[in-house]
């Protein structure tokens, strides 16, 4: 390729994005971004299916285990930090690989974010311990109130997503439908974004097998050991919610299983449909990757 260019691998949990990122960045003998907004975070391992070692060794991985949960990482925060890894990066590639199944992420790479006011922590720290202690329902409810435009666009079965919202709300007084961003920010580097997706009940049978893995190498564990972050907005996510409803005695390990396998089928949907919405996503089954030229 003669121009620089970012390929973009997206698509719902469990589809095999790892796999065909690392088959594209060996064929291209190059490098992966992550655009997984779980992954940064060294804590978070098995609940956030991680690369394993055999694969981070395969290819040069940059934003994986890359900050602590006690951290605060926004998407803002991701889009700065990325564009210089790019830069640094095409310094020596032509190509560069990034993938992810977070769209905001990955949308602040490719098209830069709106310019949103930052609320003060106590407001953040409130509405998490309301999330906690009410469920996501009333929380929704309330942005419905406030924000009607956002609400019939967002995702809003997104903890973080909602609450984010509300920041915004009590920060600005103003809704977060008044900053989105009309403009797409020019990117310095020709674009390709390839959405992986399969039959739907072949990708839910591997959504119910890796949560059944996750539960064998150790996610109860795993979730023990950060009772002290369960309010931080990387842990009120698939995986981690339902395993800290059954410490908090509320169901049980078999309920808590079925429900993280529920909410995972339900947000791979949520995927499929974003990434559908998004830019110019080109759409392929796992097994298609291996034979395309990008030139």
């Amino acid at each position: 390729m003669s121009e620089k260019t970012l390929i973009v691998v997206v698509g719902p949990t469990a589809v095999g994005k790892t796999a065909a990122a690392i088959e594209i960045a060996k064929r291209y003998n190059t490098e992966i971004i992550s655009a997984d907004s779980r992954q940064f975070y060294r804590e978070m391992t098995i609940g956030t299916a991680k690369p394993d070692a055999a694969e981070l060794a395969a290819v040069p991985h940059h934003f994986i285990n890359s900050h602590r949960i006690d951290e605060e990482y926004s998407a803002g925060d991701f889009e700065r930090d990325a564009l210089a890894k790019l830069q640094e990066l095409f310094k020596i590639h032509d190509v560069v690989v990034m993938v992810g199944g977070s769209g905001l992420f990955v949308r602040a790479v490719c098209e830069g974010l709106d310019n949103l006011p930052k609320a003060a922590d106590d407001v953040r720290e409130r509405l998490n311990a309301r999330f906690a202690a009410e469920g996501l329902e009333p929380l929704q409810q309330q942005l419905q109130a406030v924000d009607p435009a956002y609400y019939a666009t967002a995702d809003i079965a997104n903890p973080q997503r909602v609450i984010r919202a509300l920041e915004v709300f009590e920060a600005s007084g103003k809704p977060m439908s008044f900053f989105q961003k009309k403009d797409v920010d020019k990117r310095p580097f020709k674009q390709i974004t390839i959405g992986l997706n399969r039959d739907r009940a072949e990708l839910y049978q591997r959504i119910n097998l890796r949560v059944d893995k996750m539960i064998e190498a150790g996610l109860v564990e795993e979730v023990q050991g950060l009772v002290k972050h369960r309010h931080k907005p990387a842990m009120l996510t698939v995986g981690y919610v339902e395993i800290f409803d059954f410490l908090d005695g509320k169901i049980t390990l078999t309920e808590a299983i079925d429900k993280i396998k529920q909410n995972s089928r339900r947000y791979a949907k949520r995927q499929i449909t974003w990434f559908k919405k998004y830019g110019n996503t080109q759409w392929y089954t796992a097994e298609e990757v291996s034979g395309l030229d990008f030139n």
